[in-house]
């Protein structure tokens, strides 16, 4: 890695976005392109792909051969496993004139399992799980714990990852001690 400004990146990385944060790394055959913007203290990993008008949020790490398209919004502290699919297109043809980019919000502290697929126009809860080789057609709620194709909630999941075992309405975490209560909507953490 050598040190360029205020980020590092590997020799063999292309970056042409100016709007990447301190700290943030870039290894091996990855490609950032002119506008698109990544947060500070980032590890993108090799042979990643970031498309103009995609956003990145800060500490987020992106495994290997992950490609972050236009209109995909990463909020801070996102794991997205190896080879994640992402898309930006319900319709897509080969050179369509006239196609729509659909966004994607992948929110705070989420984490997508490796070879997951991420339909475009869902919004990923904070600190959900979806597991690996999932395919997610809907909109998850906080805290989910969600696998499958298609990916349906199958529990909850604390912001330390721990699963979380309801016996009534109120339950602790047994790692990390944060409580949770449930909801007609999901779960929320109680402060």
């Amino acid at each position: 890695m050598t040190e360029t400004l205020h980020y590092r990146k590997h020799p063999t990385a292309l970056v042409e976005s100016d709007q990447i944060g301190r700290g943030t790394r870039i290894w091996a055959f990855a490609h950032i392109l002119r506008g698109a913007v990544i947060g500070e203290d980032c590890n993108i990993g090799d042979h990643c792909y970031v498309e103009s008008g995609a956003v990145v949020g800060n500490r987020v790490t992106i495994k290997n051969g992950v490609a972050v398209w236009d209109g995909v919004h990463l909020g801070d502290d996102v794991f997205l496993g190896p080879n994640v699919a992402l898309t930006n297109d319900l319709l897509p043809r080969s050179r369509k004139p006239d196609w729509i980019c659909h966004p994607t919000y992948i929110e705070r502290g989420a984490t997508i399992g490796a070879n997951a697929t991420i339909v475009c126009r869902v919004r990923i809860g904070e600190y959900a799980m979806v597991g690996a080789g999932s395919v997610v057609t809907k909109d998850l709620p906080a805290h989910a714990l969600c696998f499958g194709n298609p990916a349906t909630v199958r529990g909850w999941v604390c912001r330390c990852a721990a699963r979380l075992i309801f016996d009534g309405e109120e339950t602790t975490c047994r790692e990390c001690g944060d409580r949770y209560c449930q909801t007609t909507s999901g779960i929320v953490r109680i402060e």
